[in-house]
């Protein structure tokens, strides 16, 4: 048997939305196709892209808007997007107060904690946005300065009155009493290529067989996770995140498994 293939991968976020990847880590499907993979998070699209083509990750895990930038700005050996792991925003909608009745329109005239200008989660909530008549330059204040991470203490600390939350800033925002979710951003956005796997054209036109393999292991990880309970999947994925309940855990993949 050959030596397994080191492929370094970076990922946008750490986040349970993401529970099919971890499941193929934990369960050693990676392994199984001979892979021997290392795991970083690079906080950002922007991060995880430049990452990818300086060399330092062989692959890219972001929103799938980062390698069309790169292409349009004229890159050469630019990065393609080559499998998909989600089809639906992420993020939710976070409240001040529970509100059964939440229309968009409710956030006429007030102040929401945004995403990055022009990355998915900001793209997708100004689409919904007009979808729903809102003109997202006049008709509220979106703060989009605040770094990914620091949107949930920023809303604890009474920032805005509105914040999209990615989990499990959500359902922690919930527990800690501080937030209530009052709406899905991927029920009401739709289907969209949210989550994608991506490399260098070079580095895909050079090792075809192990982005095939890498392929191969995530499909056992989203197989594992559509034929399994959100309790089973919770458990294995559950090393991944060392500071989260098992009981959190449960209860974030019970909320995207729904949706």
């Amino acid at each position: 048997k050959t030596a397994p293939v080191k492929i370094r991968l970076n990922e946008v976020a750490h986040s349970v939305f993401y529970a099919p990847l971890y499941v193929a880590i934990e369960k050693g499907y990676f392994k199984d196709e001979n892979i021997d993979l290392t795991l970083v998070t690079g906080f950002g699209a922007d991060k995880t892209m430049t990452a990818v083509i300086s060399g330092e990750a062989d692959i890219g895990f972001m929103g799938s808007e980062a390698s069309v930038y790169m292409y349009s700005e004229g890159a050469s050996d630019y990065v393609v997007n080559f499998a998909q792991l989600t089809q639906r925003a992420g993020n939710f909608l976070v409240a001040r107060q529970d509100n059964e009745h939440f229309q968009w329109a409710d956030l006429k005239g007030k102040t929401v904690l945004g995403g990055r200008k022009g990355g998915m989660p900001e793209m997708v909530f100004e689409y919904i946005l007009k979808e729903n008549g809102i003109d997202p330059e006049k008709d509220l204040t979106i703060i989009q300065n605040i770094d990914f991470g620091s949107t949930a203490p920023a809303f604890a600390d009474g920032r805005g009155d509105f914040t999209i939350e990615f989990e499990p800033g959500a359902t922690s925002l919930e527990s800690e009493g501080k937030g209530h979710v009052i709406a899905s951003l991927g029920k009401d956005s739709g289907y969209v290529p949210y989550t994608a796997f991506s490399a260098k054209k070079s580095y895909l036109k050079e090792n075809p067989d192990v982005i095939q393999r890498f392929t191969n292991a995530l499909q056992k990880g989203m197989d594992y996770v559509r034929s399994h309970s959100p309790s089973e999947t919770a458990s294995v994925i559950k090393p991944q995140f060392p500071e989260t309940t098992l009981e959190m855990i449960t209860t974030i993949v019970t909320r995207y498994y729904e949706q």
